[in-house]
């Protein structure tokens, strides 16, 4: 089996989470499902080469080798929804963010399956991630963790028009310092680089699992999720390519955003 994730190690308080950039599906799960699962559409396209200033900030990364059709690494292993009330997708889904089916008729996953998913995907990428913070935790008094994903600009399934352009997600608040976020939001607001973008704090995406659980301000961890609608720095279409000459003007923001994290980050190291 292919190691479920990527990682290297990075010298500053930050961790880069990537968990919905995998593209691989195992051939036994892949046989189970239709071929729009092949075509793959809702994966977080192309965000190691958007952020690709990451080692030049010393940041470590993880990044999913899987995808998340196959298993959703920001879900919870219990699968219960993290907005009740809405539509979401689950922890192994079952149909695409347009509501196509998956999976052939009677293949869906059952319970064994997904177990099987849970100790072979999602519990090594959980693992590391939580040894990794721990790490920067205790090298440095503060770990910074930023939960990267994108989306495409308009999902009638999950939110009605278009979606802002940079989507930041707190928990509502609760999973990062209050003075952190508004750190963030004051330089969307003031900088060169962000006038063409719009932004919204815990608006339709608040964070998923891996901000809610990981984020403990009160421990000096503190976790940001940032939703970028796709639109800004590729094709929405398939097959989804890389747009060079829009990545160019949204890199120097995503920049600066995490360098602010890591300016904070240095004085709270200090307190």
């Amino acid at each position: 089996m292919t190691n479920p994730f990527h990682f290297k190690a990075g010298h500053a308080p930050l961790l880069i989470s990537m968990p919905h950039v995998g593209t691989t599906i195992p051939a036994e799960i892949g046989a189970e499902m239709d071929d729009i699962a092949q075509v793959k559409k809702d994966t977080d396209w192309h965000l190691p080469l958007l952020y690709n200033m990451a080692e030049q900030l010393g940041a470590s990364v993880i990044s999913a080798e899987y995808s998340r059709y196959v298993i959703d690494l920001n879900r919870p292993k219990e699968d219960s929804n993290l907005y009740p009330g809405q539509d979401t997708t689950g922890l192994c889904p079952v149909d695409t963010f347009g509501k196509q089916d998956l999976y052939r008729a009677g293949h869906l996953p059952d319970a064994p399956q997904i177990a099987d998913r849970i100790e072979k995907y999602w519990q090594p990428y959980h693992s590391q991630l939580s040894s990794e913070l721990a790490r920067i935790k205790a090298q440095h008094g503060v770990a910074i963790l930023w939960d990267a994903h994108s989306i495409a600009s308009v999902v009638p399934r999950f939110f009605n028009g278009k979606l802002p352009d940079f989507n930041f997600g707190t928990a509502d608040q609760k999973s990062c310092a209050l003075e952190l976020q508004a750190e963030l939001a004051e330089l969307m607001q003031k900088s060169a680089h962000a006038t063409s973008f719009s932004h919204v704090f815990n608006g339709r995406f608040k964070g998923g699992y891996i901000t809610r659980n990981y984020g403990n301000p009160a421990n000096n961890i503190h976790a940001v999720q940032l939703e970028m609608s796709q639109c800004v720095y590729m094709n929405e279409t398939a097959p989804f390519a890389y747009r060079p000459d829009l990545a160019a003007q949204v890199q120097p923001l995503l920049s600066e955003l995490l360098a602010a994290c890591l300016s904070w980050a240095k004085t709270r190291s200090k307190e």
